[in-house]
């Protein structure tokens, strides 16, 4: 069973919510990112989503545009970022990790070279923003023979065509976008969240995470209630950001926002 599968059946049997946080590999520098995940790990992340940095990052707004930036000042690449997971595996063989980027960089090093470098690093899922599931049918088979889950996004506009499509091609979970727009973006409305997602679990079983919008633990607490994962990126790039010049500080911080996400979350149950 895959650590996803695991983890959240795990998290069902008990009534909980996935965590899952986002945050820059290499942002604001290499050395800062393992000791992160396992700050966010203690402070009650689920999941951790580890994006790869990347000079066109188009889903992402301006905050985590700049933590891509901040990351390949010190050329951080997607070899880098496997080996960031490999040694996170060091002391945690539970906790799943999910990539999260675009074509170029998986394009360069070979859809099937990175399908098992990423599985040998210890990553067990991977969402890659500019594969729709048209042109993913020679990469699927290769991130499956490796255990390794293809996670798609659903936005707001995708129409019941669209999501049998993708949920017909997806694992570990799907991913649904909740605000028209990119990371960052504002305006949750909660009313039009519940409705999407109840029409998106007409066509699957699988676990549905919300992302995009999600700026506290309020906002974390509301959405956990309709959905199977939290997703909260830019709230924690921002504190990263914020603290770029202080780097010691940023797991203690970034770990908070966490901790009153997770206690809000569960109190909601």
């Amino acid at each position: 069973m895959s650590r996803l599968k695991a983890r959240f059946e795990a998290l069902g049997a008990q009534g909980r919510t996935a965590l899952i946080p986002y945050v820059t590999a290499g942002d604001p520098q290499p050395n800062v990112t393992v000791p992160l995940m396992h700050a966010m790990v203690d402070a009650g992340a689920d999941i951790i989503e580890l994006g790869v940095p990347f000079s066109d990052p188009m889903a992402d707004g301006p905050v985590i545009q700049r933590a891509s930036e901040r990351a390949l000042e010190h050329h951080t690449s997607l070899r880098d970022v496997l080996e960031m997971v490999r040694t996170f595996r060091d002391r945690d063989q539970e906790t799943p990790v999910v990539l999260m980027g675009y074509l170029n960089p998986i394009e360069i090093m070979g859809y099937e070279a990175f399908a098992q470098a990423a599985a040998d690093a210890g990553v067990d899922g991977a969402l890659t923003v500019d594969i729709p599931p048209e042109e993913a049918e020679d990469v699927l088979p290769l991130f499956n023979a490796q255990g390794l889950d293809a996670i798609f996004l659903l936005a707001p506009n995708s129409t019941p065509e669209r999501i049998r499509r993708i949920c017909s091609s997806a694992s570990g979970f799907v991913y649904y976008v909740s605000l028209k727009g990119v990371t960052g973006a504002s305006h949750l409305n909660l009313g039009e969240v519940a409705a999407k997602l109840a029409e998106i679990r007409e066509h699957t079983d699988l676990p549905i995470g919300v992302g995009f919008g999600i700026k506290d633990a309020e906002t974390a607490a509301k959405v956990g209630g309709l959905a199977d994962a939290v997703v909260v990126g830019s709230a924690l790039v921002n504190q990263v950001e914020a603290l770029a010049d202080e780097p010691e500080a940023i797991a203690p911080a970034v770990a908070a926002i966490l901790a009153e996400m997770r206690a809000a979350m569960d109190k909601a149950i």
